[in-house]
């Protein structure tokens, strides 16, 4: 079928101006000569018109003019436009004289002609401006010709405003210099007298293109809120080969109050996430207000990086009730005071306590009397846990225990533990208390009963507490080096958002009890490569700014991690970037008994035989003692 031809926004604009040409020859003449224009003028009207309207048309499209946006019209279009004006009547003139002499036309109607010409094309420009901003001020800013030379990335309100910010005084510390449009529709026109290129064919070429004309920018900012991880990635690969810096906007709304003089608009710089994220998974918020609205929930470990995560989203659903439960005083009043602040009307409860101590948790919950409970506390840190062996197993096992428990006995309706890669066929006293934790939530949900018990599991967060990205942060900050364990160690990452999201999600699914839900990670990351990632983000060049050392395993760690056991299937669920893990039989009678002797032994403190029992619970278990090599003692 053959395409329906629709012009373009610069072929609309180029008739614009050829018949406000045409019309302004006509209006000049009048104004000059009054009613007795048309008989004065009869035997050179048309002709004049036609010709003066050709040259207008072919000076504007040669000097550029058509490709002014006219939504973002500002005084270098206006200059543009009195340039191409003044160019057109110095054409027109000594063709008039030419083919005539001039003898019947007035020579103060080019002046006049002047006038009405720039007042026709730039008045409708600046009009539509203004109806679509509802004022006059953003059309009159200069911009700072001291300010650093920047591209954005980015050719929408958001790359205009930003332009505008840094035009408003002196004082701007950029200017922008070109923009690179990636859909390619806004390609050769421009944006306040700044000219968009082309960045169909990628940044490489963009950037390649704005070096050959010049000035070329010292830094690409990235206009979008929320960017792609791909387009960072390609971005922040390109602007290194450019000998280029990258940053980004922030929200739009920090600088568009129309008080902003320009030199406060601050940049950031382009977040870890915004390079190892996925796109994003729909949530369907309408389940999730069934699980949490109205209903009271309850989150251990609430000052933590998941707890107090899970705090926040669940706050928006409007909860009748939030208790967040967390030992640490510090982390409770943190995560308890941002609540007060973000959910000023939400009904909550601080609660101080400690999972391990099952009558005072007991209490807490007749208390709270939650409807949903989320646990989120564990011990977490590697190498710490396999120091601290018994601790390890009293709060990740035993602890997980009373809170399943306390939830049964309290008539909870659903109970979510969260849980982690680490505890497949774990290598560490964290990973393998973390499995005990799940065999114990899936027996119990198994059993039957009041309440719904599911389990999450899922890899890294990024910027957790104790995590690989807050240790880079701070050696960055101390000027390197960056410690990683192994040039080949890899893990999964994923934002504490969008893990919450989808905790969130699959506990608003359902089922019959026991489910092991296991998110989406997507590809693993090596280490060495978000190591590298970093210290370019921060302006600086890996192993030569900042060098990067390899330090070999720490007790506990594996090289990489996995999702899934060998015998666990992975099943759909209802929703995108979940799956159930199948597969599992727990013998739940030796379960409970083993883990009773467990949780004895550990409060009894030889941490030795501790390890042995773990062992003999989990036969996955395998640390590198098991193959003759050396382990560290616990100091218990």
């Amino acid at each position: 079928m053959k395409r329906r031809y629709r012009p373009s926004r610069s072929h609309i604009t180029m008739v614009h101006d050829v018949v406000m040409a045409g019309l302004s020859f006509v209006i000049a003449l009048y104004l000059r000569l009054g009613d007795d224009m048309f008989g004065q003028t009869r035997p050179y009207l048309m002709e004049g018109v036609v010709v003066f309207a050709a040259i207008a048309g072919l000076v504007f499209l040669r000097t550029g003019v058509y490709r002014g946006v006219w939504r973002y019209a500002s005084l270098p279009d206006l200059y543009a436009l009195a340039k191409a004006v003044t160019l057109t009547i110095l054409i027109f003139l000594p063709i008039l004289f030419l083919f005539s002499r001039a003898e019947d036309y007035p020579r103060s109607a080019l002046v006049i002609t002047w006038f009405v010409l720039l007042a026709l094309t730039g008045g409708s420009r600046m009009i539509y401006r203004i109806a679509k901003d509802g004022g006059l001020s953003n059309v009159l800013e200069r911009p700072n010709p001291t300010a650093i030379p920047v591209a954005l990335y980015g050719a929408e309100d958001e790359a205009e405003q930003f332009a505008r910010a840094m035009s408003r005084n002196h004082s701007g510390p950029y200017t922008v210099t070109a923009m690179v449009d990636p859909t390619g529709r806004r390609a050769g026109q421009r944006i306040r007298g700044v000219e968009i290129v082309d960045g169909r064919d990628g940044l490489d070429q963009a950037l390649a293109t704005l070096r050959r004309k010049g000035p070329q920018p010292q830094r690409l900012i990235l206009t979008r809120d929320k960017v792609p991880p791909e387009v960072a990635r390609e971005a922040l690969n390109a602007t290194e080969r450019h000998g280029m810096t990258l940053s980004r906007l922030g929200r739009l709304t920090d600088f568009t109050d129309g008080h902003d003089d320009g030199g406060s608009v601050q940049l950031k710089p382009v977040a870890l996430e915004d390079l190892l994220g996925r796109p994003q998974t729909a949530v369907d918020r309408e389940s999730l207000r069934q699980l949490i609205g109205g209903r009271r929930v309850l989150v251990t470990g609430a000052g933590g990086t998941i707890g107090g995560e899970l705090a926040r989203q669940i706050a928006t659903l409007e909860p009748a009730e939030l208790t967040l439960l967390d030992q640490s005083e510090y982390a409770l009043y943190e995560i308890d005071l941002e609540m007060a602040r973000r959910s000023p009307d939400l009904t909550r409860h601080a609660v101080l306590r400690d999972i391990r101590d099952r009558p005072r948790l007991d209490r807490a919950l007749d208390h709270a009397r939650p409807h949903v409970v989320f646990h989120a506390a564990a011990l977490k840190h590697v190498p710490l846990s396999e120091e601290n062996v018994n601790e390890a197993v009293l709060t990740n096992v035993a602890g997980t225990m009373n809170v399943a428990n306390a939830c049964r006995d309290a008539g909870v309706d659903v109970m979510v533990q969260i849980s982690t890669d680490k505890a497949v066929n774990p290598t560490s006293i964290m990973g393998v208390t973390k499995r005990l934790g799940e065999l114990y939530i899936q027996a119990l949900g198994a059993s039957g009963g009041g309440t719904r018990f599911a389990t999450v599991r899922f890899g890294n967060v990024l910027g957790s507490a104790g995590s690989v990205v807050p240790l880079f942060q701070r050696q960055l900050a101390e000027g390197g080096p960056l410690t990683v364990t192994h040039e080949d160690m890899t893990r999964f990452m994923m934002t504490v958002r969008e893990a919450v999201e989808l905790v969130l999600q699959a506990s608003a699914l359902g089922g019959k009890g026991g489910e092991l839900f296991v998110l989406d990670m997507g590809e693993s990351v090596r280490i060495q490569d978000l190591a590298r990632q970093m210290i370019r983000l921060a302006g600086l060049t890996p192993d030569e700014d900042i060098k990067i050392e390899f330090t070999g395993l720490r007790p506990g760690e594996k090289m990489y991690e996995e999702l899934t056991y060998d015998h666990e299937k992975l099943e759909r669920s209802a929703r995108e970037g979940i799956r159930v893990a199948t597969g599992t039989h727990v013998d739940a009678d030796r379960l409970y008994a083993g883990l009773e002797k467990l949780v004895e032994q550990a409060t009894a403190g030889d941490p030795e035989r501790t390890r042995a029992m773990l062992h003999d619970l989990v036969p996955e278990y395998h640390t590198p003692d098991d193959d003759g090599a050396s382990a560290p003692r616990a100091a218990e």
